[in-house]
């Protein structure tokens, strides 16, 4: 295992060198300054094993719509749960409620291959104190600006921050 682990760099470092591309990695543009100040989280994000990856996903929905893929060079500071709700947190979104949120999709899909969206779904549960006092699910999606993996960073960027303001929304409603 261990000497797997050390071709599969070599091979990756190879590749980066002879591309001349470094991997980089991403996040929400979130203050890391203002996530050390917040002493309680309000929000808490769940979601399946295979979204607790830093790896940015796709599916060509035109081609292979069961199958999803990776891009090589650009990744997640962190997995998409973290970084949801970290920019939650951050934002003061929820500070009535104690909310958990159930990630289900976090991916970027494509039509064809010049035409992509981000997709972002999502329930909203909302406890003041011990009790349940709403639940909403949510489902963002937008065109991406370009069908790349630049296009994915940026449109889960803004999609994140759209997530934000419609819990916000959503739970000044909420009695």
């Amino acid at each position: 295992m261990r000497i797997l682990l050390i071709v599969g760099f070599a091979l990756f470092s190879i590749a980066c060198s002879v591309t001349g591309k470094r991997p980089a990695l991403h996040d929400f543009a979130v203050p890391l300054s203002a996530a050390d100040q917040q002493g309680r989280a309000w929000v808490s994000v769940n979601a399946p094993t295979w979204l607790w990856d830093n790896r940015i996903r796709y599916r060509l929905l035109f081609a292979q719509s069961s199958q999803i893929m990776f891009y090589g060079l650009d990744r997640w500071i962190a997995a998409p749960p973290e970084l949801f709700e970290q920019l939650l947190n951050v934002s003061g979104k929820a500070q009535d409620y104690n909310v958990i949120i159930r990630l289900q999709d976090f991916e970027q899909q494509f039509e064809a291959p010049d035409r992509a969206r981000v997709v972002l779904r999502f329930t909203a549960e909302a406890y003041a104190g011990n009790d349940k006092v709403g639940t909403q699910a949510f489902y963002l999606q937008q065109p991406t600006k370009t069908p790349d993996a630049a296009g994915a960073i940026s449109g889960f960027t803004d999609l994140a921050q759209q997530a934000g303001e419609n819990i916000q929304r959503w739970l000044m409603g909420v009695h």
